[in-house]
């Protein structure tokens, strides 16, 4: 078993959502969370509001699950990434799992 862990920005919540269900992955979470870039100061002398700090609305998916579904997971992100027109790819990585209850 290990653990899958998947980025991404909150536009792509229903096509994250099928490609987990393609994946064959039935059981798994998702949070809100906040991108940030760390390149803040240039982000803050070209925003019109300066005083706010720059952020993306994302979402964080995880499963424990089994290394086949996994596979199928990474190859489905990146047929998926090649096909945007945007610069936010869906990223994802693997923890291996050493004990569980």
């Amino acid at each position: 078993m290990k653990l899958v862990i998947v980025t991404a920005v909150r536009e792509f919540r229903k096509e994250l959502v099928k490609l987990f269900k393609l994946a064959n992955i039935e059981n798994f979470s998702e949070a809100e969370i906040d991108g940030h870039k760390t390149d803040v100061l240039n982000s803050l002398s070209e925003n019109w509001f300066a005083t706010e700090k720059p952020n993306n609305e994302s979402l964080l998916f995880f499963s424990f699950t089994e290394e086949k579904q996994i596979d199928s997971l990474f190859n489905l992100i990146k047929t998926f990434n090649s096909n945007l027109e945007t610069h936010n790819p869906v990223r994802a990585v693997v923890i291996p799992i050493e004990k569980s209850i």
